[in-house]
């Protein structure tokens, strides 16, 4: 259980203006789940990701791991970024097992490891290739093979896909589910995407803009596993319509709300 408790952040501008940039949000997201965070830039999700990851203090508030503080502390989940950051002068096998070796995993045994992942999700054969020689799909593969095989238990993942084109972006949603069944993670999401935030979670959380905080925590009753037809669905359709409605809302009605 990972809970977030009452976090805020304030910045002091460069005129000396106080900014506060996230309003206080509490979360509690149980073991295994999907939840995805919707909202307009600048309300504060990148911010909720940092805190997290403990490259961020917070203002206010604490966030807890099974009851114990992790405020400042790194290494205690998966981060994965917009970019894949897979460094150019290592091969695709090497890239992967990076987490790994940072954990002091021998190599031989990290490699073990990541080798039948690459055959089973995409990647076989390309092992031995680097960065450059592969497409932003595959990339974006490679990388959040890293973030998994971290073998963290949260699982943080802020925009993934945000580059790719809408193929490649479709093609992705589908493989991370399948990973996300394999691992058993729970998994934070961040999007701007609704149509991808609904189609991947089991919860949809909407924020507001700046100061963030949080104006709807929506499960999704949609079945799994989900197959693309699943977003023509009358279902789909009505979680869609209303999420936009409240992200389209005036900024003081929605923290009013």
């Amino acid at each position: 259980m990972l809970e977030i408790d009452g976090i805020s952040k304030t910045f002091e501008s460069a005129r000396g203006e106080r900014v506060v940039a996230l309003a206080p949000v509490s979360l509690a997201i149980p073991q295994g789940r999907f939840l995805t965070i919707l909202g307009p830039s600048g309300c504060g999700k990148s911010t909720i990701f940092n805190i997290i990851a403990g490259l961020e203090m917070p203002s206010t508030g604490t966030v807890t791991m099974d009851g114990t503080p992790i405020i400042g502390m790194s290494g205690v989940v998966s981060y994965m970024l917009q970019k894949d950051l897979l460094l150019p002068w290592r091969s695709i096998i090497d890239n992967v097992i990076l987490g790994m070796e940072i954990d002091r995993v021998p190599k031989a045994e990290a490699k073990a490891r990541a080798l039948p992942l690459l055959q089973r999700y995409g990647l076989g054969g390309f092992e031995h290739r680097y960065p450059a020689e592969l497409s932003g799909g595959m990339r974006q593969r490679a990388a959040l093979l890293r973030t998994m095989l971290c073998d963290r238990e949260v699982i943080l993942l802020d925009e993934p896909f945000a580059a790719l084109d809408a193929q490649t972006r479709a093609d992705m949603q589908e493989w991370l589910l399948d990973v996300w069944d394999d691992f058993k993670k729970t998994v934070i999401f961040v999007t701007h995407d609704v149509d991808e935030g609904i189609y991947l979670s089991d919860e949809v959380v909407v924020m507001s803009g700046r100061p963030g905080r949080v104006i709807e925590r929506t499960p999704i009753e949609l079945a799994r596993p989900r197959k693309r037809a699943i977003i023509t669905s009358q279902t789909f359709v009505e979680y869609k319509e209303h999420f936009l409605r409240l992200l389209h809302k005036p900024v003081e009605l929605a923290q009013a709300s």
